[in-house]
């Protein structure tokens, strides 16, 4: 199986609510960026009354424009696949205005525990006071007038990642965990990668017909693009265990080699992924490092 072919060709039509299928409108906010691509995609489901999932980043324009494109239409419920800022922050102010009932898998929470001394790098990013009312439990059904939608539980990219699926129609909102455009970003403690790839195995065992990101386009063959990624991510952990071979013994100079290719802007993020990577396979007892796994810590190959 070959890597993924991304899709990068993506008008973003900011400030205008586009509908991208029957029922359901996009609508991309300003917050372009190397992580965000053309911005975060909030959507809206159904006709008189909706579901809003990911409202997004607070971001005054954005908030008016989705106002703007809800008026004359109740809001019952707004869907919150992770907190990370981008996506859950305007959710509290848009319920206080229309008397939504909130719902996600839960507030933030890291995928492990802290170690002694660690600093968590992601906590300015994640919105620590975001609140559900609804803490839904995985495959937990929620209706509307004239939709459902399903969470379903997807831990990898955050600990309290959800999806929601559509099922009459067969769209899967996939928020951060699958989009067309990048690979999800998996960076500890608030990601883990064994739990990405046994998120990505769960989506392979349903039946959607295309996803509907958070950023970017939308996925139109998920079983092919799902299989695709994992491939990719079984190729990332190879390239880490041929760099350890190799000599390597620092994440920094592992990522000067693997995303050598790669926008400088993004190294962070590459640094933390393969921590991840790292972690998972401390897990599977196939690499070691003295003391807890960190960004700056010595790995080297399980003898």
């Amino acid at each position: 199986m070959a890597p993924p072919r991304f899709e990068t060709d993506f008008l973003p039509h900011h400030g205008q609510a586009i509908e991208v299928a029957p029922g359901v409108q996009r609508l991309t906010a300003t917050n372009d960026g190397p992580l965000t691509f053309h911005g975060t995609n909030s959507y809206i489901v159904g006709g008189t009354s909706v579901a809003v999932i990911d409202p997004g980043p607070e971001i005054e324009s954005h908030y008016l424009a989705l106002r703007k494109a809800l008026r004359g239409r109740e809001v019952s419920h707004i869907f919150v696949s992770h907190t990370h800022k981008d996506h859950a922050p305007l959710a509290a102010r848009l319920a206080s205005e229309t008397g939504a009932t909130v719902v996600a898998e839960g507030p933030h929470r890291a995928a492990r525990d802290l170690y002694v001394g660690e600093v968590n790098p992601l906590a300015e990013s994640s919105d620590q006071d975001f609140r559900p009312d609804i803490q839904a439990a995985d495959g937990e059904v929620f209706e509307g007038d004239g939709w459902a939608l399903r969470v379903v539980h997807t831990p990898g990219h955050t600990a309290n990642h959800a999806v929601f699926a559509l099922e009459k129609e067969a769209i899967l909102f996939s928020a951060d965990h699958v989009m067309a455009w990048a690979t999800s970003i998996v960076a500890p403690p608030d990601g883990a990668m064994s739990d990405y790839m046994a998120s990505l195995d769960k989506l392979l065992d349903r039946d959607d017909r295309i996803y509907l990101p958070g950023h970017g386009g939308p996925v139109a063959d998920p079983p092919q693009f799902v299989r695709a990624l994992k491939t990719h991510r079984k190729m990332r952990e190879a390239a880490v265990l041929d760099r350890l071979r190799k000599g390597d013994r620092y994440i920094a100079d592992m990522v000067k080699v693997i995303y050598r290719d790669t926008d400088s802007r993004l190294h962070r993020a590459a640094g933390l992924s393969l921590l991840a990577h790292l972690e998972d396979l401390l897990r599977r007892d196939l690499v070691e490092t003295e003391g807890p796994p960190s960004i700056t810590g010595v790995f080297t190959l399980k003898t």
